[in-house]
């Protein structure tokens, strides 16, 4: 049987990873992806990605690294997804792995307009999501976790939007059959969320938000969370599959 993927862009930050665990311990639950069938590429690291013919599906996670420094091992990642792309892999990037797809696939990633938005947030979503095969399941308002200071600014030809917040226009993108990507964090807990406008507050004080406020309203994003699992029961990938 093929693996499945976690494609490691990132580390989550010392403090949080101590406590909470890392993103691929969290991607794994929150798709509920076999531990036997799971391999995780730390491509930040200078791990090599196998051929997307050999995988059976991939989850690209986020990062500290900013998609616009064009980093050796993000180009090359970029390439890698154009080429899963071409045999229509089941592809499935959050935040960093979310702008890295819309940048391999022709469209444009910049600092947000505005400042960082960090949070747990209202998300709305369009009525193309009413025929996506994965996105058709949601309500036309949920809440999601949010922290990202780039977003995409322009999405590729082609490329449905299916979801947005009030400050950005493209958090959930479907690119052809198999792949999607969300700016949001759907593999986030709240205690996560919480740990990480803590670690950020002096940043958020420092450009005007209020890390207090921001810090209380985080909720629980159930529907959120859902996402990632119905991906991966849609592309036969997750552990009850």
């Amino acid at each position: 049987m093929k693996p499945v993927l976690i494609i490691r862009t990132g580390r989550a930050p010392d403090p949080i990873r101590a406590r909470h665990g890392d993103f691929p311990h969290w991607f794994r639950l929150g798709a509920q992806l076999s531990v036997a069938r799971l391999r995780v590429i730390d491509v930040a690291a200078g791990e090599t990605l196998p051929a997307p013919e050999e995988v059976a599906g991939a989850l690209i996670t986020g990062s500290a690294a900013m998609v616009t420094e064009r980093a050796p091992w993000s180009e090359r990642t970029a390439g890698w997804i154009r080429d899963a792309m071409d045999v229509e892999l089941p592809l499935f990037g959050v935040c960093y792995g979310h702008q890295l797809m819309a940048h391999a696939l022709g469209g444009r990633v910049d600092y947000l307009p505005g400042g960082r938005e960090i949070g747990t947030l209202p998300i709305q979503v369009s009525q193309d999501a009413r025929h996506d095969p994965v996105a058709s399941a949601l309500p036309s308002s949920f809440r999601a976790h949010t922290t990202h200071e780039q977003s995409v600014l322009e999405v590729p030809r082609g490329v449905a939007v299916l979801a947005s917040s009030a400050r950005d226009p493209h958090h959930l993108l479907r690119y052809g059959r198999n792949a999607m990507s969300v700016q949001f964090h759907p593999e986030f807990n709240a205690d996560v969320m919480r740990a990480y406008i803590h670690r950020k507050r002096m940043d958020m004080h420092r450009e005007g938000f209020d890390p207090h406020h921001t810090f209380r309203q985080v909720a629980p994003t159930p529907i959120a969370r859902r996402l990632l699992r119905h991906f991966a029961r849609h592309h036969g990938i997750a552990v009850s599959q």
